[in-house]
């Protein structure tokens, strides 16, 4: 079955280089970001890594923890991590799951249940895993994003995206298309005009269902 934003995320136990960990438990209620690979020692995902790992102070500046799933073991994680930190230029911190036999990418809908790893597998034989999640204190999935090996995410735009869901959901707005902090917001459709005007103190209508508002600070 797919993990469709809201659905609860599944609570497994798995590997990780920095060791054995229950999901559930390690968000706990913090927000959390869940991204995927399907190789370690592959140039894109390294570059990758590195953003993530660059990012460190920002990620915890917004209470949100990070971890990476590959589907090698916990060992060759430990190895490409001397790979990351040389090319990114910071060190990846956070934990990355030894999803060597599939679980987490099964059941996150990455590969159908059918998949398996051959020997002598390349890439191309887990390319799907390549998706970001956004996963909220409640362990609800917020938001996914899945790319194709060939391009590599842009993890600016996931904090940006990550702004905007902990903005409406401490708020109860909704963002407009390339929102970032500090710009106006928008008054949901669920909000009537009256209502609208008891909780922000007024807004600024471009038509009838646009409505603006600035939050405080």
């Amino acid at each position: 079955m797919a993990l469709r934003i809201n659905d609860t995320i599944p609570d497994l136990t798995v590997e990780t280089d920095l060791g054995t960990i229950s999901l559930h438990d390690w968000i706990g209620e913090a927000w959390a970001i869940l991204f995927s690979h399907p190789k370690d020692f592959t140039p894109v995902c390294t570059t990758e890594f590195g953003a993530v790992a660059r990012l460190a102070d920002e990620w915890a500046a917004r209470g949100t923890k990070v971890i990476g799933v590959s589907v090698d073991s916990a060992e060759d994680h430990r190895k490409w991590k001397a790979d990351i930190e040389k090319v990114g230029r910071a060190a990846p911190d956070f934990p990355i799951i030894a999803d060597t036999g599939l679980e987490v990418s099964k059941a996150f809908d990455m590969l159908p249940a059918e998949a398996y790893l051959p020997e002598g597998r390349t890439p191309a034989d887990s390319a799907t895993v390549r998706s970001v999640f956004i996963i909220g204190p409640d362990k609800q999935v917020k938001l996914t994003m899945t790319y194709p090996m060939t391009v590599g995410r842009n993890f600016g735009e996931v904090l940006r995206a990550l702004d905007a869901l902990q903005t409406t959901a401490k708020h109860g707005v909704a963002t407009p298309a390339d929102w970032t902090i500090g710009q106006d917001v928008i008054v949901p459709p669920s909000v009537n005009d009256d209502a609208a005007r008891e909780k922000f103190g007024g807004f600024d209508a471009d038509l009838p269902y646009l409505r603006r508002v600035k939050l405080p600070g």
